[in-house]
């Protein structure tokens, strides 16, 4: 016949519960020296990294070469004279201008100098426009200077200069 499960008793139950809760598995910690030790280690070790990257590799070598500053080029534009526009004044006013142009690169010299007559041309019909007044103070002569950079732009498109530099300026 078969045999009847064995039943267990209750108290054998009860004995290996109060074990487990008398007993519980140690969780496993790390000692704090050994913490202490890592972390010194770690910085000693970062520190000599960071230092040697910074001091050995960086050689003089390694640096990137700094770009030659090309030095300008000026262009001589003829001199101008023109009569300023008249306010009511029965005296004739005139301006005489000397002016040189800064462009960046020596190459562009050629082609500035084949537009030389739509400059000329982009200047004297501005010039005549000009009244005595707008030429007053460092303000006027900022903006003149200003307004001839941006025609002369104008003029020599494609091509750019850096700016319109006053040799001589006389309103007689």
């Amino acid at each position: 016949m078969a045999s009847k499960p064995r039943k267990v008793a209750a108290q054998d139950v009860d004995d290996e519960a109060a074990e487990a809760e008398a007993a519980p598995q140690p969780k496993r910690k790390l000692p704090l020296k050994l913490i202490i030790i890592a972390a010194g280690v770690l910085v000693v070790v970062g520190g000599g990294g960071a230092t040697g990257f910074l001091m050995l590799g960086h050689s003089k070598e390694d640096k990137p070469a700094v770009a030659a500053v090309k030095p300008p080029t000026y262009i001589e534009v003829p001199e101008v004279l023109v009569n300023l526009s008249n306010t009511g004044n029965d005296r004739t006013q005139y301006l005489k201008v000397k002016v040189v142009l800064e462009i960046a690169d020596s190459l562009m010299q050629p082609q500035i100098q084949t537009a030389m007559p739509r400059v000329m041309d982009a200047f004297q019909t501005y010039l005549r426009e000009l009244r005595a007044t707008d030429l007053d103070g460092s303000a006027g002569l900022y903006r003149l200077k200003e307004e001839l950079t941006r025609r002369v732009n104008a003029a020599v498109s494609p091509n750019r200069i850096n700016a319109v530099l006053f040799k001589e300026i006389v309103v007689q």
